[in-house]
């Protein structure tokens, strides 16, 4: 018959309190819950194990007599003791080591078709009675992700879609300021919980599609605008779009080609604090004059021969 470690099975040292034990259980519990890992035959098992180690060293009765049979079996592993030789008859249910069968009632309904418990168990443990197993633990249940794809304008100025989560058809507000990898969060509306455990929870992960105009970087919008060789040489104004509208910008006397302009507050709002936003850069590039007639080529040159 295997030996099992029970404190090693939960990950619990052997003087670890109730408290402790209660919380490594409920952890692997949970993790290893046949629902979280459909199909796996080795969380299923160990899911088992678990559920064994606590029926035991939750109950004060059951851990002393483990921990007295610890002792011993350990101390003959120490002088050496070799496999099938331990002595399990004095740790066995009735004195003598006589084998009885144990009925385990609603075990069954407990574990479904896991199965019970060990040979070890029945041996040492035998019909003590048993109490609460995590398939009964109120579990919430999972959350759900659902990708949806809005434009830029849409998280500039915030939007909504409509979602069918079962029969249900949900608006959802997306807020201003969101971007690529943003979770938009439905409470109560992802799987069902287990046990009379609350439902998971919807997430909308967004992604924001590529824009023509604009690309985005952080909070921070980056567009290029061209404007001609007068504007360029002379200076003036020319209209930059923004994601509110249009705005005129300043354009300094001998701006050079690929020059930046910074426009405060016209980038992406803040999706915490949807008041304040990014900034606008605005590079411009230069367009030349086409077609030009011969007398325009002659200012050109005779502006060519003023400059050298």
């Amino acid at each position: 018959m295997e030996y099992k470690d029970y404190y090693k099975i939960l990950g619990v040292s052997k003087d670890a309190s109730q408290k402790e034990i209660k919380r490594a259980y409920r952890r692997l519990a949970r993790k290893y819950h046949p629902d979280v890992n459909p199909g796996d035959k080795t969380a299923q098992e160990r899911f088992k194990e678990i559920n064994e180690a606590y029926e035991v060293l939750s109950d004060p009765e059951k851990r002393r007599k483990y921990d007295e049979l610890s002792a011993s079996w350990h101390q003959w592993q120490r002088m050496g003791g070799q496999p099938g030789g331990f002595d399990w008859s004095r740790w066995t249910v009735f004195p003598g080591g006589h084998r009885v069968r144990v009925e385990y009632g609603d075990l069954g309904d407990i574990f479904g078709d896991l199965g019970g418990f060990s040979e070890f168990f029945r041996t040492i443990f035998g019909g003590m009675g048993t109490r609460r197993m995590a398939w009964d633990i109120p579990r919430r249940g999972q959350d759900v992700e659902q990708p949806v794809e809005i434009t830029l304008e849409e998280a500039f100025h915030g939007t909504k879609r409509v979602v069918q989560v079962g029969s249900q058809r949900l608006e959802v507000r997306i807020p201003p300021g969101v971007k690529t990898g943003s979770r938009v969060r439905i409470a109560g509306k992802g799987g069902a919980g287990f046990a009379g455990g609350p439902r998971g929870d919807l997430y909308l992960r967004i992604k924001v599609a590529p824009h023509p105009t604009f690309e985005r970087r952080g909070e921070d919008l980056y567009c290029e605008v061209p404007i001609d060789l007068y504007t360029a040489v002379l200076g003036g104004e020319v209209k930059v779009p923004t994601l509110k509208g249009n705005v005129m910008l300043k354009i300094p006397p001998e701006t050079q080609g690929g020059q930046t302009f910074r426009l405060r507050g016209q980038g992406m709002p803040y999706l915490n604090d949807p008041g304040r936003h990014g900034d606008l850069y605005v590079k411009v590039k230069i367009t030349l004059p086409q077609r030009l007639s011969e007398r325009e080529r002659e200012l050109f040159r005779e502006l060519a021969r003023m400059r050298s």
